[in-house]
Formats: structure tokens, sequence, C-alpha cells
């Protein structure tokens, strides 16, 4: 089948290549998939632990500041001498780096007590959001304060806790204030892998900026509410999503989580470029290796049809060579049997007449002596092709029986067609006017006797052919140059041009 379709070749290779690149292509999601899921799985566990740190320090620091409430509840503190209370209202975490002062302010703002100095260091905080909002509300708790610095500089900002000091009728009493560096939260990002457009952001829930990675020092204490993925932020305590920053307009894969028993909001977010840079070379790799190995395929397969197209013409020729006489281009007695045998099948089947002509150049021997063997092929050349311009329809076929004998098979055709043939190739040869001063005719001429089956009358095809061979004898016996029809006597011959009564469709059975 692929040899006598080389289109078939183009077409499997086709197939195959498109099936390889269905592969790799399956292949690649699959690695695409993968990596995310490697990046998802990434931010996650350094969001965790990025919230554990920072739950656990803003832990211990409100039990410091609870340490100090509690501690002025106590009876006999406030008597103590200077150095002692210090020591009982202020434990060693307060001290720890990164950790400001303890300030415990009265009901005005004003410090009463300060872990790092006693007499304390003069100065009113009444202005500041931690203490207005303990002074607003019995219910704040914890709160944690909008950035600032103290001495004005980016280098110190710092955030605030503050918890409020109740008296025992409820009432404002004042309120116990830490301060952290944003030095910790900006040492504890960096030392996170996120590549080279990786970000992270530490924030308040009402929007405020406390931190972000890559550290800009612009950016601390913007407020992102309103911003899209903020929006997503607050609606629940953790998630997942591919968003835009608001800051510097890069996509990103975020992971996000509220940090639990605190006011804050926590995001870790993987550049989708750096998410997807190892597949990306990967898929560079592998798709110039399955497009290379694609290319290659149907190009091997192209020349392998070209191949095989050209084997295939050549055995056509080859064939057509073993059907065909070298000399006069009709075809070969091998080739008019099988064509005979086929025809007096489809014959018997169909009822339909079969005809045979057989012709033969008269006194070709003595024409070949006289004028030489080349002119002799030239003769046999003319009248073939006298044959040939006389058998035209799709059936009928025309062979080199042997020698100077041709045969012609006429398939749905009666005596009088065949006759009729027979004389107009006759008169075809004779119109050459090829001399020939041996013959009686003083030109070239041919003989010929012609045979139709139909009905029971010839058995076999083998009996059809010795049927129009005997007939072309009666034509030679009688004188050459003639036409004899098997069976017919020989006053219904046709000879020396003589004319035939014409038929209204001599070619076809009656």
């Amino acid at each position: 089948m692929v040899t006598r379709r080389p289109n078939n070749v183009i077409a499997i290779s086709v197939l195959l290549a498109g099936a390889i690149l269905a592969i790799a292509v399956s292949l690649l999601a699959q690695m695409r998939d993968d990596a995310l899921r490697r990046a998802q799985d990434s931010i996650a566990n350094i969001s965790l632990l990025v919230q554990r740190d920072v739950s656990r320090n803003l832990e211990i620091y409100d039990l410091s500041l609870r340490a100090v409430i509690d501690g002025l509840k106590q009876p006999g503190v406030l008597d103590l001498p200077p150095e002692i209370r210090q020591m009982v209202l202020f434990d060693g975490s307060i001290s720890a780096k990164d950790m400001g002062s303890v300030f415990v302010l009265d009901e005005n703002g004003n410090v009463r007590f300060d872990s790092r100095a006693w007499p304390p260091r003069a100065s009113n905080h009444a202005d500041r959001d931690y203490f207005k909002a303990q002074r607003a509300s019995p219910d704040v708790g914890l709160y944690i304060s909008h950035p600032f610095s103290p001495s004005g500089t980016d280098d110190d900002l710092r955030i605030a806790l503050s918890r409020r000091i109740s008296r025992p009728d409820g009432s404002f009493g004042g309120v116990v204030v830490g301060t952290l560096r944003l030095t910790y939260f900006h040492r504890l990002f960096d030392g996170m892998k996120l590549g080279p457009s990786g970000s992270m952001a530490l924030m308040l829930s009402d929007g405020t900026m406390l931190m972000r990675r890559p550290y800009d020092s612009k950016t601390i204490g913007i407020n992102l509410t309103g911003s899209a993925n903020f929006s997503r932020f607050i609606k629940q305590p953790s998630g997942d999503f591919f968003g835009m920053a608001a800051i510097d307009r890069v996509e990103r894969w975020y992971a996000f989580r509220h940090i639990d028993g605190f006011p804050l909001i926590l995001d870790v977010a993987l550049s989708t470029r750096d998410v997807y840079v190892e597949w990306r070379r990967r898929a560079w790799i592998i798709g110039t290796l399955i497009g290379a190995l694609d290319v290659t395929i149907i190009a091997l397969a192209i020349l392998f049809s070209r191949q095989l197209r050209l084997r295939r013409a050549a055995e056509e020729e080859l064939r057509e060579l073993a059907r065909t006489d070298g000399l006069t281009g009709l075809n070969n007695r091998r080739a008019f049997e099988e064509h005979v045998n086929d025809e007096w099948r489809r014959a018997q089947r169909t009822g339909r007449p079969l005809s045979l002509l057989l012709i033969d150049v008269d006194n070709f021997k003595g024409f070949n002596d006289l004028y030489g063997h080349s002119a002799g092929d030239e003769a046999l050349i003319g009248v073939a092709r006298c044959i040939a311009q006389n058998v035209r329809r799709p059936g009928d076929t025309a062979a080199r029986f042997g020698g100077e004998e041709f045969a012609v098979l006429l398939p749905d055709t009666d005596a009088t067609g065949a006759q009729r043939i027979a004389e107009q190739i006759r008169a075809a040869v004779q119109a050459l006017q090829c001399r020939h001063v041996a013959s009686t005719h003083h030109v070239l001429t041919v003989s010929a006797g012609a045979a139709t089956a139909q009905g029971a009358a010839l058995a076999t095809s083998r009996a059809l052919v010795d049927a129009a061979d005997e007939a072309l004898y009666r034509a030679k016996d009688a004188g050459r140059n003639r036409v004899m029809l098997y069976g017919a006597p020989t006053d219904h011959s046709s000879r020396d041009g003589a004319a035939v009564t014409p038929d209204p469709d001599p070619r076809r059975a009656n």
C-alpha cells in the first residue's frame, strides 16, 4: 500500500510528527502545572513560616506589656525603690534586639515610667494614634500603630504596640506602649528566597503598609485600601490568586493570610516570570528538539516519497517496456494475449461480440532482402502507424504479433465492423506508396484475416486466434493485399481497395 501510494508516506509522517508534538505539548503543559504547584507550595510554606515568626515575637512583646499592667496593679510596687521597681515592671525581653522603649503613660499622655531611664524622659504622647485609640475605647485590646520615626529619618522607622490601663472603676487610666523597629521585618523578609521579582508585604488590616520587599522607604505607611489585591485580602482569612501589584504593576502569584490574634495581613508573592523561568528554558530546549525531530521526520518522508515515486515511475516504465514492442511502440505479443484473455472472459459474461484481426506484411522477406533491414524496420513502423491511426477506441488493442505480423483486438465489434477496420488499415498501408518492386502491386501492402466470436461458434480465445490466422492465410492464398473474413466465402473478401457496403454503425454489434 505504501509503495503504491507514496503520498501515504507523507501523511503517516505528518501524523507521527503531530503525535510527537501533541505528546510534547502535553508534557510541557504538565511541567508548567508542576512549576506552578511547586511555587504555590513554596510561598505557602514561606508565608506560614513568616506568620509564625511574627506572631510569636508580637505575642512575646504583648506579654511584656501585660506584665507591666499587672505589675502596676500589685500593691506596693509603686512604693519600691526606682531601681527595683524598674526591674519588676520591665522584664529582660524588652531589651531584645529591635525592641525600643516601653513607656507607661498617664491619662494625659505624659510619661510616668520609662523602661530605659529613671527618672523617665519627659515627653507627651497624647497626639499619637496608639494613645488616642486606647483612650477612645476600652475594648481595643492590643493596638498596633501606623509606622513613625522618632528621629524623623527613614532609618529609624518603628511601630508601637499599646494596651489600655483601666482604673478599678473602668475609667481610662493611661497606656502602656512599646515600640518595635521595622528593621526586624526587613531582616526577616530579606532572609526568604522569593526570586528576583518576588515580593512580600506586611500591612495593617486597615491597608497601611508596614514593610515590603523589595524594600522602599517611600512605600512604608502608604494605604492600599481600594486596590484590587487588598480587596481580596480582606474577604477571607487566607487564600491565593494571580494578581497585579498596585505598586510596581508586576504580575505575581499571591498567597496571603491574616496573622491570628493581630490586626495584620501578610502576603507572599512570586513573579510569574520567576515561576516559569526554568520551565521556559526547558520548553525552549524540548520545543527546539521536537521541532527539529518533526521537521526531520517530514523531510525524510518527503525524500522517501520522492524515491518511491521515482521507483514507481521506473517500475511503470519497465512494465510498459515489458509490454511494448520496442520498434513499433505497439503492445507486444505477451501483453496482447493478456488482453485477449481478459476481453474473452468479458465477452462470455456479456454475450457481446469480440473480433480479432491478424495482419501480415506481404512479401516482407523480399522487401528486406532488396532494401535492407533498416528500410524493413521503417516499413514496419509505417504499418504500425497506419494500424494505430485506425484503432482508436479505448477498448481496442493493437500489437505486433511477431516479425512482420500484427494483431488487432476489437471488443464489441461484429464481423462487418471488423472487416471495415481491416480494410481501412489495408488501404492506409497501400496509400503509403512505399516502393516494393518485388511485389505484384509494386508498393508495400498487407493482408488481413478477421474472425468474430459471438455465441458458441468459437469455444475458446485460442480458437478465435486460430480462426483469424486461418482467414489470414486465405487472404494470402487469394493473392495478398486483401481482407478475408473467417467463415465467409472468398467473394465476400475485400481486395485491392474494393469498396465495402457501409453499415450504419459498423463498429458496434447489432
